[in-house]
C-alpha cells in the first residue's frame, strides 16, 4: 500500500517520501511497515520508529519518540513543543542529510529495543 500511494501522489512527496522509505530501511533491514490510520505509512521495530505523513506541502516523518533521541544534526524541525515526538518537515528541493537521519533511525530502533528489554 505504501508502493501505491507513492506512486498515487505523482509528484516530488512520492519521490521524497520514497526517498525516505528507502533510507529507513537501509538503516534498519528488519524493520517493518505498516499501513495505519487510513493511509499513513509506519515503520516499526520492537515498537514505532516513525510515520510518514505527506501533505499539500511537505512530507513530515515523525519520531514516535524524538523527544527522548539526540539530534546532533538537528534535523527535528517540527513538533518540537511536544514531551514526546519529534518531526522533520521536507519540502519541495529540500535535501536529505541521509546519514544524519539513517543514525537518528537507528537511535530509535536501539532506544524501543532498550525499552522492549526492560
Amino acid at each position: 500500500m505504501i508502493d501505491a500511494r507513492i506512486e498515487e501522489l505523482g509528484d516530488w512527496r512520492g519521490q521524497m517520501l520514497s526517498r525516505l522509505r528507502a533510507l529507513i530501511r537501509d538503516a534498519d533491514p528488519d524493520v517493518v511497515e505498516e499501513w495505519k490510520w487510513r493511509g499513513v505509512p509506519v515503520w516499526e521495530d520492537a515498537g514505532m520508529i516513525c510515520t510518514g505523513e505527506t501533505y499539500k506541502a511537505v512530507v513530515k516523518l515523525t519520531f514516535a519518540k524524538g523527544a527522548a533521541l539526540e539530534d546532533p544534526s538537528s534535523l527535528f524541525n517540527s513538533s518540537l513543543e511536544g514531551n514526546t515526538r519529534r518531526a522533520i518537515d521536507f519540502h519541495e528541493g529540500d535535501a536529505i542529510n541521509a546519514e544524519a537521519l539513517k543514525a537518528l533511525v537507528r537511535a530509535a530502533v536501539s532506544l524501543n529495543k532498550s525499552k522492549a528489554r526492560k
